[in-house]
């Protein structure tokens, strides 16, 4: 065999930063669409434009999600958001958020992963979970307590994360989550980015009101399962009762 399986890594290496950038872009466009297109008005599309910068995806390739999301020129976003509630193995809930341009053709590629997952199945699970605003990021410079900047920004609750909650806060950052009502995202997180605050995160999410106790084969074989559902090229989110 040689050394084919270098050429072989390469090539899943180059097949996930692609996908990678793909779903950066689309973040962009998902979130100048809702927003709008100025990202000193729009927090979502300031913390994806961060991300974008920080990934190297090209300045031509960001302005073309920017005016292709807002509706901007002669492009259009032409995608559905579609919501798929399931089990993860184990009788873990799941939240699938998916933007596709053919509901038709995702909506049973989606239906067979479920199946393939040890003991996963598609059924509705939404009841289980808080939608909330959730806005994450971490301090570079100062120190400012947190229980504080929740207060003075607006959030309802906020909660440490780190780096392995959220690969965007850097290892060496302590990261938070900043839980708020849906109407007050960009509120919170404005007021956190003029305080010094580096947002990361800035979107409507689902939060589980509870989370099975799970060993550690089994979290093992839940974490398999929703790489496997993550790694789909239409998958922008996956929400899961995990800790």
């Amino acid at each position: 065999m040689g050394r084919q399986w270098l050429y072989a890594k390469r090539l899943v290496a180059s097949k996930k930063k692609t996908q990678a950038t793909g779903k950066l872009v689309r973040e962009i466009m998902i979130a100048a669409r809702m927003g709008g297109a100025d990202p000193d008005l729009n927090a979502r599309l300031a913390a994806a434009l961060e991300k974008a910068r920080k990934e190297s995806v090209s300045r031509d390739a960001i302005e073309r999600a920017i005016k292709k999301g807002a509706g901007i020129g002669e492009e259009k976003m032409a995608m559905d958001q579609v919501i798929f509630e399931g089990y993860a193995p184990h009788k873990v809930p799941v939240i699938v958020e998916v933007y596709t341009d053919n509901p038709n053709r995702t909506a049973p590629e989606m239906r067979v992963l479920f199946r393939k997952g040890t003991l996963g199945n598609a059924g509705s699970n939404r009841f289980l979970f808080d939608q909330v605003g959730l806005v994450e990021g971490y301090l570079p410079d100062g120190d400012m307590d947190p229980e504080e900047a929740a207060i003075e920004a607006g959030a309802n609750e906020v909660v440490p994360i780190s780096s392995s909650d959220n690969n965007d806060i850097p290892e060496d950052a302590k990261g938070y989550r900043f839980i708020t009502e849906r109407t007050a995202i960009h509120a919170v997180s404005t007021w956190l980015s003029s305080h010094g605050w580096k947002i990361v995160t800035s979107e409507i999410g689902y939060l589980p009101k509870n989370y099975p106790e799970l060993t550690e084969e089994q979290m093992v074989e839940v974490g398999e399962f929703l790489q496997a559902l993550d790694d789909h090229d239409d998958v922008h989110r996956v929400w899961a009762a995990v800790k």
